[in-house]
């Protein structure tokens, strides 16, 4: 037996892709298989739809106790619960899911897929094409342009197999918070209340603007390959990891970044002599984590679905839109937020018929408060479940 110790695997080299694969482990996640192809928004159609998803709690006799939870553009299906084999981190909202919790898993039933487009078990670039030339081979670059309402037919599909029809809530944060909101236009028959947090109607031109910044720093890196890098051994994760850098600076807010890391070195590392300063440190961390578990062409397929993001497009505009929406709403911003500033939320509330005053989240933390704040999220939460609470198990 060899007495060298084994290596961490933080300490390795990132693969290609720290996209989730077939013979991986596969954790707590389940899986819904479309059984026909997906007609798509952009024209054509998706085969071989498959998402992953996981849950908690019990669906109750009469499907009424069904929650809808959905995550924001690098997140996955494993809200609540540890690091274990499969999952690579621990449940991206944990605090709010379990007994007792505000999504009070002895009452509700708590279901969070794996976005369309996604690389944690969803039909991604990372998956195998189901037939054709690339059959056998992963999608890569061939893979379609989605759409946010391509993502909510493909979730209305699994809502079907599931036998529920009607979610008790519909809640969702940034990306999240554009396919609840689609979801209460698309399905408002399907969406007994809903909680949008730190997102908008349309994407703005100052988000367009970032994205493309990110968008270029992924497709400029020469391991992209146009997207078909995913079997070669060497995938673009100088160009993920500009993008998450990027990226994680609009998430946070200037005042959190200046108190926690100012302009001091990193440790004994110089500025003036090669050395990083401890916010450059900070990015860096988040960048590897980010290439450990997380696909870049999923990155591109998804930011350019937010993009296209436009809850009035086709249908008249935002305005006549948002007045299909029915169910009691809550509208949350973060008052520190520059990525989705205040004033998108306040125009949500607005042209949404069934929404209350618009709700602030007080939050040092920037966009990324509305993960972060449990306790202020939790209280809405538990406003619009209230009425329908079941009694506890």
């Amino acid at each position: 037996m060899s007495t060298v110790p084994a290596t961490p695997d933080h300490a390795l080299p990132p693969a290609a892709t720290g996209a989730w694969r077939e013979g991986d482990p596969v954790g707590r996640r389940r899986w819904y298989a479309a059984e026909a192809p997906l007609s798509l928004e952009a024209g054509g159609e998706l085969p071989g739809v498959r998402l992953a998803f996981e849950t908690w709690g019990r669906l109750a006799p009469d499907r009424s106790n069904a929650v809808l939870v959905l995550h924001a553009l690098t997140g996955d299906s494993h809200v609540a619960g540890p690091v274990e084999p499969g999952h690579p981190s621990p449940g991206w909202w944990d605090a709010l899911v379990g007994p007792a919790r505000a999504l009070d898993t002895d009452r509700w039933f708590v279901v969070a897929p794996n976005v369309l487009g996604g690389c944690q078990g969803s039909t991604g670039p990372a998956s195998v094409h189901p037939g054709g030339p690339g059959a056998g081979r992963a999608w890569g670059g061939s893979f379609p342009f989605l759409t946010q309402r391509d993502q909510v037919a493909a979730e209305s599909g699994l809502a079907d197999a599931l036998g529920i029809d009607r979610w008790a809530l519909v809640v969702g944060g940034s990306m999240g918070g554009m396919r609840a909101v689609e979801w209460a236009v698309s399905y408002p028959e399907r969406t007994g209340a809903l909680l949008l947090l730190a997102t908008s109607a349309e994407a703005s031109a100052e988000q367009l603007a970032w994205a493309h910044i990110q968008l270029r720093a992924i497709r400029d890196d020469p391991h992209w390959q146009g997207g078909d890098y995913h079997d070669t051994g060497h995938g673009p994760l100088a160009g993920l990891g500009l993008a998450r850098r990027v990226a994680h600076v609009t998430y946070r807010a200037e005042p959190e970044l200046r108190a926690r890391f100012g302009r001091l070195p990193q440790g004994s590392e110089d500025p003036w002599h090669g050395g990083r300063y401890r916010v450059a440190s900070y990015l860096d961390h988040h960048a590897d984590k980010l290439n450990r578990r997380f696909d870049a062409a999923s990155y591109v397929v998804l930011t350019e679905a937010m993009n296209a993001h436009d809850v009035g497009r086709g249908r008249g505009g935002t305005r006549a839109a948002l007045a299909r929406v029915t169910a009691p709403t809550l509208v949350a911003g973060v008052d520190s937020d520059r990525l989705y500033p205040l004033a998108q939320q306040e125009r949500l509330a607005a042209l949404i018929p069934s929404a209350d005053r618009p709700r602030v989240v007080e939050s040092a933390y920037g966009h990324d408060g509305f993960l972060l704040e449990t306790e202020q999220v939790g209280t809405m939460v538990r406003e619009l479940l209230a009425p329908s609470a079941p009694p506890r198990e």
